[in-house]
C-alpha cells in the first residue's frame, strides 16, 4: 500500500514539475522569430523616418536647389 501511495505522489510531483517547466524549444524558437521580425520592422521604420528627415531638411533642400540652379545655368550656357 505504501508503495502505491509513494508512486502516486511521485507521479503527481512529476506532472506538476513538467507543467511548471519553461516553454519548449519549439516555442522559444517561434518567439525568437517573432522578436526578430519585430526588430526588423522597427529598424526599417526608423531608417525610413531618418532618411525622410534628412531628405526634407533645410540643408538638403537648399543644396538640391543650388545644384538645380547651377545645372540649369550650365544647360542655358550650352544652348
Amino acid at each position: 500500500m505504501r508503495l502505491f501511495l509513494a508512486v502516486a505522489v511521485l507521479m503527481l510531483a512529476l506532472v506538476a514539475y513538467t507543467e511548471a517547466q519553461d516553454d519548449s524549444i519549439e516555442d522559444k524558437f517561434a518567439r525568437f522569430g517573432e522578436r526578430m521580425s519585430e526588430i526588423g520592422q522597427t529598424v526599417a521604420e526608423k531608417a525610413k523616418t531618418t532618411f525622410d528627415n534628412i531628405h526634407n531638411s533645410d540643408a538638403a533642400v537648399n543644396a538640391r536647389g543650388w545644384f538645380e540652379e547651377r545645372f540649369q545655368q550650365i544647360k542655358d550656357t550650352f544652348q
